[in-house]
């Protein structure tokens, strides 16, 4: 992580400097934890500790720290979206006291032109996270997903963000928010089959499309898998309540 890229996650994912801390060893840095904050809780975005002090709970002792903290000052929601493939940082979520609540599954698509069936009176259309906030699509009915795909991510990213919808002169039938290759939003609001987002992602002109951490409660495997995508990776879903120590 570079200083950039630092200061990119306090805009956009909140990073909260006070949810962040040092472990040294004598006067040298071992390991080091960021957490990102929000009303509903905190996020351990980053946890690491050097190759040569590992196993001599270093990582715990960050983690209780935090905890910690957080039982005095809230919010008490503590989460961590780790990589299936990082064993050492699994066994230390499992053995600190967190419980693995979902999945999140990464997905990968490759485009295909599509016909627009059973879509009559329906029009594409550019459309923008505002446009779907000033619709009502980003209130409190916003399906779960993980944290950097969240209305808040989306609103702290919203210059970035492309996206495309179907409209018919009543409402937002469907859309997709996008960053270059990454989708950042997909939703639909029409029983179709899945024609009008198929059609949405075949207009993006990419190559190749993915989504992250996609949460089981955001958009089924099954609906991805008949539009298309492949599973190519995952997150566990972790959580626990800040307590003292």
């Amino acid at each position: 992580m570079t200083p950039v890229t630092f200061k990119r996650s306090i805009r956009d994912l909140q990073v909260w400097c006070s949810s962040c801390m040092v472990a040294f060893s004598g006067p040298d840095p071992i390991g080091v934890l960021i957490g990102a904050k929000r009303t509903s809780g905190t996020l351990i975005h980053r946890i690491a500790v050097h190759p040569d002090h590992r196993r001599q709970g270093h990582g715990r002792h960050l983690l209780d720290s935090l905890s910690s903290k957080l039982a005095i000052l809230g919010p008490p929601r503590i989460v961590a979206e780790v990589p299936e493939t990082f064993a050492a940082a699994l066994g230390l979520f499992g053995a600190s006291g967190y419980v693995q609540e979902a999945l999140l599954t990464d997905y990968v698509f490759e485009p295909e032109d599509r016909a627009m069936t059973g879509m009559q009176g329906a029009f594409v259309i550019p459309v923008s996270v505002d446009d779907l906030a000033a619709n009502g699509l980003l209130g409190e009915d916003y399906p779960p997903t993980c944290w950097e795909r969240s209305v808040e991510t989306l609103a702290a990213r919203k210059e970035e963000i492309e996206g495309r919808a179907v409209a018919s002169d009543e409402q937002i039938e469907a859309y997709i928010l996008y960053i270059e290759d990454e989708i950042v939003a997909i939703r639909t609001f029409v029983e179709d089959g899945g024609a009008r987002l198929g059609h949405l992602l075949s207009q993006t002109g990419m190559r190749v499309l993915r989504i992250s951490r996609v949460h089981p409660a955001e958009i089924s495997t099954q609906f991805l898998e008949t539009l298309g995508f492949q599973a190519a990776g995952g997150h566990r879903l972790y959580a626990a309540t800040a307590r003292s120590n």
